[in-house]
């Protein structure tokens, strides 16, 4: 995480108010978390951070795309999203996460890192479902479609005639109780 050190927030000399911090994320930062799900990232985050007397609130907007393998085809493509967080930061005896919209600082705290928060906010704004728009409105050209066309079964309606054997007619006859 010493990669990481650009995100820090010195807040013990900020000014009570508004104040804004702007962030760039790439593929670099993912790679500090160890995280490789997306081949490419260009996002904006916008950090609005109001000092209070007695808390702090931050709210988190991210905007841009991911570079992601289609769930479908497995092409990659950019995805766009977007999402944001708030975030309030109160002081406290001792460090407390445990609540995941209050973060407790021990109060000789002087900055907050706010990589980790930025990291979550992506990786939970970004969809789950990932597929490549060209699917969506079949315009999709690829080699798995193609091999998937050539392998899909081609369903006859065949309408099987009901006949039975008469063996196991005798044995239903059985379980009803009924003779012929």
């Amino acid at each position: 995480m010493k990669d990481l050190k650009q995100f820090n927030i010195p807040f013990i000399g900020l000014k009570e108010g508004s104040h804004t911090f702007e962030y760039q994320i790439d593929k670099k930062f993912f790679e500090a978390f160890q995280f490789d799900e997306f081949n490419n990232a260009q996002i904006k985050v916008d950090i609005s951070f109001i000092k209070k007397s007695t808390l702090m609130e931050l709210n988190f907007k991210a905007k841009g795309t991911v570079n992601v393998p289609c769930d479908t085809t497995n092409e990659p493509f950019d995805l766009e999203f977007e999402g944001d967080l708030l975030l309030i930061v109160k002081f406290g005896p001792e460090y407390n996460d445990d609540n995941e919209d209050i973060l407790v600082l021990p109060h000789e705290a002087y900055e907050i890192n706010v990589a980790q928060y930025i990291y979550e906010l992506i990786v939970l704004s970004v969809p789950t479902k990932r597929i490549h728009p060209k699917v969506l409105d079949g315009t999709m050209e690829s080699e798995t479609l193609k091999k998937l066309e050539e392998l899909e079964i081609k369903e006859d309606k065949i309408v099987e005639e009901e006949s039975t054997d008469p063996r196991w007619d005798k044995l239903k006859d059985l379980l009803t109780g009924k003779n012929t």
